[in-house]
């Protein structure tokens, strides 16, 4: 039972159109307008198959992931990367701390801004995730 909705903000319908938050006895749901229907899908579920496509992703990258984040947060020496392997080596627990505590909402805004979108259906079903890309061909 996840208090937060790691992705609120972020989930839309299959159209698109954005989804609401509630929470219910303690409990975070998304709600899709299903015809005027308010389904409320757990944001758990949800949650936990956008995590599994970022393993899917971080699985098999883990030096290209260790690489750019020591880049994006402007600390590349030996010790940050061994701490940033360690965490991509245990990514499940680091998935099950985000789950119980959630995501800041600045971090929420960033990915919105950067085009972050999840879409479900009426069932809760990951359709799809859209991330955003990098420069194609060495752009920038």
């Amino acid at each position: 039972m996840a208090k937060h909705a790691l992705f609120a903000g972020l989930v839309a319908d299959p159209l698109g159109e954005p989804v609401e938050v509630a929470t219910v006895g303690g409990e975070a749901f998304y709600v899709l307008d299903d015809d005027g229907f308010k389904r409320h899908i757990e944001s758990e579920a949800v949650d936990r198959q956008v995590l599994a496509k970022f393993a899917e992703f971080i699985r098999g990258n883990e030096d290209l992931v260790s690489e750019g984040t020591m880049k994006a947060i402007g600390q590349e020496d030996l010790f940050t990367k061994a701490i940033i392997d360690n965490s991509l080596k245990n990514l499940d627990q680091q998935f099950e701390r985000l789950i119980e505590t959630g995501l800041p909402d600045e971090v929420r805004a960033w990915m919105g801004m950067l085009g972050f979108q999840v879409l479900i259906d009426a069932h809760g079903e990951v359709i799809e995730v859209r991330q955003p890309t990098g420069p194609e061909n060495g752009d920038n």
